[in-house]
């Protein structure tokens, strides 16, 4: 699923409990700023992923407009199975993200997000008969995604993961 294209992993791992972002870390006028530019990143991320995986385009421009690696790498080397395997991904799919943390202090600052993705109207299906692709199913998962902010002030999405033990 890759929060979209299954470029994140998926992990057996529990996900640490969703934590209110500390008064310390969100206290100023960067929070707010901070969190709403994560989120926008991370909402570019999601259609963007949906974009190039419904061409497939591993080269789709937008892609390195929201994500830096490692997460872009494994982004388009996924969109590049789909395209290898003459599949893609077809629907829609629901998301209702939310800053889980913010640490501005560090270096390079990074906001933490949680969301509730729901891809079970979200298909991957071979492109020439629109079949569905065997084993792939879709469901209501907790995703997990990092936000970095760089030296040229943009933030983009460097990390994510789609934990599919924990159902929201």
């Amino acid at each position: 699923m890759a929060l979209l294209v299954g470029a994140c992993s998926s992990s057996g791992e529990a996900t640490p409990p969703v934590a209110a972002p500390s008064t310390a870390a969100s206290a100023g006028p960067d929070a707010g700023a901070a969190s709403k530019a994560a989120l926008a990143a991370y909402n570019g991320y999601l259609a963007a992923s949906r974009d190039a995986s419904a061409d497939p385009d591993p080269t789709h421009p937008a892609l390195a407009k929201y994500l830096a690696d490692p997460l872009l790498t494994r982004v388009r080397d996924t969109v590049r199975d789909l395209e290898t395997h003459g599949a893609v991904r077809t629907g829609k799919m629901v998301s209702d993200p939310r800053v889980s943390a913010l640490d501005l202090t560090a270096d390079p600052p990074t906001v933490s997000i949680q969301d509730c993705i729901d891809s079970s109207g979200y298909k991957m299906v071979y492109a020439k008969s629109k079949k569905p692709v065997p084993g792939t199913v879709g469901g209501r998962y907790v995703a997990t995604a990092t936000a970095t902010l760089y030296p040229d002030g943009r933030w983009l999405i460097s990390d994510g993961a789609i934990h599919q033990d924990q159902p929201c």
